[in-house]
């Protein structure tokens, strides 16, 4: 499922966040089958894809991680970095060649209590996006695990 242009960047922030927030980002270019983080790991930093594709995948034990979403141009990688623990609740890797503006997440989170609007654009951007995929986790979960057909599981 793709995300609504709503929780891309282009469409996300007022502009004179979103510019500040690019003001700070590194230009990074990620061949394809790298692995950007695994679930558990320290979540330092955060992208937004300018051109590629990343997958998001979850731990199942027992089984090969699941991918459970696939994002692409303009779409954020990460959210973890924003709320403690900072740590990483899937893991993701480039299925493709990507370029994307990648972002420290400490000096990110200063800017958002530096400027409590900011801030509060950040944190509803991010909670859509967080919310967006929660959904397509349930939803790959159910299709990947769920009861066969006519089974009730109770």
């Amino acid at each position: 499922m793709a995300p609504s242009i709503s929780l891309r960047l282009a469409h996300a922030l007022p502009p004179e966040h979103r510019e500040r927030l690019l003001h700070i980002a590194r230009e990074v270019d990620l061949p394809a089958d790298t692995r950007l983080f695994d679930e558990g790991g320290h979540a330092d930093r955060f992208w937004i894809v300018r051109d590629g594709t990343v997958a998001l995948d979850l731990h199942v034990p027992g089984r090969r991680a699941p991918v459970i979403e696939t994002v692409g141009t303009g779409d954020l990688v990460g959210w973890s970095w924003l709320f403690p623990p900072y740590v990483w609740q899937l893991g993701a890797y480039t299925v493709t060649p990507v370029r994307a503006y990648e972002f420290d997440a400490v000096a990110v989170r200063l800017m958002c209590d530096d400027d409590a609007e900011f801030g509060r654009s950040v944190a509803v951007w991010l909670g859509r996006v967080l919310s967006q995929r929660l959904s397509a986790a349930r939803t790959r979960l159910v299709d990947l695990y769920g009861a066969p057909a006519g089974g009730d599981v109770r």
